[in-house]
C-alpha cells in the first residue's frame, strides 16, 4: 500500500449508519469470510498502516447472507491477522439515494459497505465481494485492461455507488469480476459467486501484474 499521508485515509464512514448493537443475526457464510480474510491479510491486501501514518485499517471482505443482506468485516479491523465473529457485522438494508445503511452486530460496518451493497444489488448471483489494497494491480490496471471508476469519485459515497452502476452499464466489469478505484489509491475490488471465486480472481490479477513488472524490468 502507498503510505503517502497526503491521501485521504480509509476507515472514515461517509454514510448514515443505523446500527443495532448485538449478536449477528446469522453466521451463514462466516467461515469462508473469516478464512479468506486471513488469506488476504497474509498477502498484505488487507491490513493497517503504521501508527506514524495514522494507523488506519484498509481492505474488507463480505459474503451474502440471508435473503437480502450480507456479512462484512467491521470498520477499523485491519490490524489482526485473524478475525473473530465479534469483528463482523451484518448489513440488513441500504438506500444509496439517502446514503443510508442498516446493520446489526457487535461492530459497525466497513466504510466501503455501500460499494459492496451496490454490487450485491446489481448481480443477485454474487456471493462475495473483496475490497483490497494492491498497488501492484492498481498501477497496472490500464495495462491489464481493467475497468476503473473515475478518479474524481471518492470511496464510500453515493457517487461511488452510481459509478459502480456505470461500470456495469458501460464496461465489462460484470463479467471481469474485478475493477480498480482510480480515485482511491491502491483500491481494487473483486467479486464472484463465492469467496473462492472472488479470491482467485484477485490473486490471478496479482500474478498478472507481477508478470508485467518482470517483463518491464527485462527490457
Amino acid at each position: 500500500m502507498n503510505l503517502n499521508a497526503g491521501h485521504e485515509p480509509e476507515g472514515v464512514i461517509k454514510f448514515n449508519c443505523l446500527h443495532a448493537d448485538g449478536p449477528l443475526p446469522t453466521e451463514d457464510g462466516l467461515p469462508q469470510l473469516l478464512a479468506w480474510r486471513r488469506i488476504l491479510h497474509g498477502l498484505g491486501l488487507i491490513g493497517q498502516t503504521p501508527e506514524r501514518y495514522d494507523g488506519y485499517g484498509f481492505g474488507n471482505i463480505s459474503v451474502r447472507a440471508g435473503e437480502s443482506g450480507f456479512l462484512i468485516t467491521g470498520t477499523q479491523t485491519g490490524a489482526p491477522p485473524e478475525l473473530t465473529p465479534q469483528q463482523c457485522v451484518m448489513v440488513t438494508a441500504w438506500d444509496t439515494r439517502r446514503n443510508e445503511i442498516r446493520a446489526q452486530g457487535p461492530v459497525r460496518p466497513s466504510s466501503e459497505s455501500m460499494t459492496h451493497a451496490v454490487l450485491y444489488e446489481l448481480d443477485p448471483s454474487l456471493g462475495c465481494v473483496m475490497h483490497a489494497h494492491c498497488p501492484d494491480i492498481w498501477h497496472k490496471g490500464e495495462a491489464l485492461g481493467l475497468p476503473a471508476t473515475r478518479s474524481e469519485v471518492p470511496y464510500g459515497t453515493p457517487e461511488m455507488a452510481e459509478e459502480v452502476r456505470r461500470l456495469w452499464r458501460e464496461t465489462d466489469a460484470s463479467s471481469r469480476g474485478v475493477f480498480i478505484m482510480a480515485g482511491h489509491e491502491d483500491g481494487v475490488v473483486s467479486y464472484g459467486a463465492d469467496a473462492m471465486t472472488a479470491g482467485n480472481i484477485l490473486i490471478d490479477h496479482l500474478a498478472r501484474a507481477y508478470a508485467l513488472e518482470h517483463q518491464e524490468t527485462r527490457r
